[in-house]
């Protein structure tokens, strides 16, 4: 078969650089989908599938899926929204969380988003701002920035900005305050509605679940005596149930069953102060619900 006549390869699109496009190869990589990115080039062969990794503008991902572009797509959900175009969402990855917020300066006397009609709003996500404040009445004036937005109010350009917010320093440094939060947000998966290769992308898709249940979960393992045995198992009912094995001395048994990573710390102690010894707390790198 000549290349002119080979099938397109499955085509993943992941951003092309920053702490998100990180967060992607990582991810993939974790999920059986290894590559290795040369310098500056923009597409990729993975190693092992019929899969072509191709690396763009984080903003350009959803727009390209809905064009038919690329299969598939890593990107944030705030960008998913703001084009507002017809895509197919298939997986929350559980990085990058983020919100969006309607931002005032500390000294506005500003209370209600509905002071905000005829304002000026600097913002790069018009679209949503503006769907956002019809909902609740407000018809104010949107300039859109592509960024540097949080100084916008100290230009005079805006009296208020919709940006996103993570650790709220940047809010700090520039003497703004959150005056509502318009949503949340965080890194998806997203697919056209007509992919090329349905098998293949439920395959990716599988594989990318298994990875980010593992990092959501650990496994604990601890010894406790039988006499205790029911008590302990409604602390750590697993899924379908813990599993419990015999040990030599017959008063003690053995127990492994999967808990959700942040709750680990509070179940060990209450297994402790049931009588449990030998907790064992183990991370998950993969896994199949």
């Amino acid at each position: 078969m000549t290349a002119q006549n080979e099938p397109r390869l499955l085509r993943i699109g992941v951003p092309s650089k920053g702490r998100l496009a990180e967060l992607s190869a990582q991810l993939l990589n974790e999920a059986g989908l290894p590559f290795k990115r040369s310098e500056r080039s923009l597409f990729v062969r993975c190693r092992d599938l019929p899969i072509e990794v191709i690396f763009l503008r984080a903003d350009d991902i959803p727009v390209l899926i809905a064009e038919g572009a690329i299969d598939l797509g890593i990107t944030g959900a705030d960008l998913v929204a703001e084009c507002g175009l017809p895509v197919v969402h298939r997986l929350n990855l559980g990085i990058g969380s983020c919100r969006l917020a309607l931002c005032v300066s500390v000294d506005s006397t500003v209370n209600d988003p509905r002071q905000l009609a005829g304002k000026r709003i600097a913002t790069s996500f018009p679209r949503v701002t503006r769907n956002w404040l019809a909902e609740r009445g407000v018809e104010a004036h949107i300039v859109e920035i592509s960024g540097s937005v949080e100084i916008m109010i100290q230009l005079n350009v805006a009296d208020a900005i919709v940006d996103l917010v993570e650790t709220g320093s940047t809010l700090t440094a520039n003497q703004l305050r959150v005056l509502d939060e318009i949503g949340r947000y965080e890194t998806v998966l997203m697919q056209h509605p007509q992919v090329s290769d349905t098998l293949l992308a439920d395959r990716i898709v599988r594989r990318l679940e298994g990875i980010v249940i593992a990092r959501t979960y650990s496994l604990l393992e601890y010894n406790i005596l039988r006499s205790h045995l029911a008590a302990a198992e409604a602390v750590t009912p697993g899924f379908n149930s813990p599993t419990v094995s015999a040990l030599e001395d017959r008063d003690w048994c053995a127990v492994r069953a999967m808990v959700r990573r942040s709750d680990a710390h509070g179940i060990m102690e209450r297994l402790e102060a049931l009588g449990a010894c030998a907790i064992i707390e183990t991370s998950i790198s993969n896994c199949r619900l």
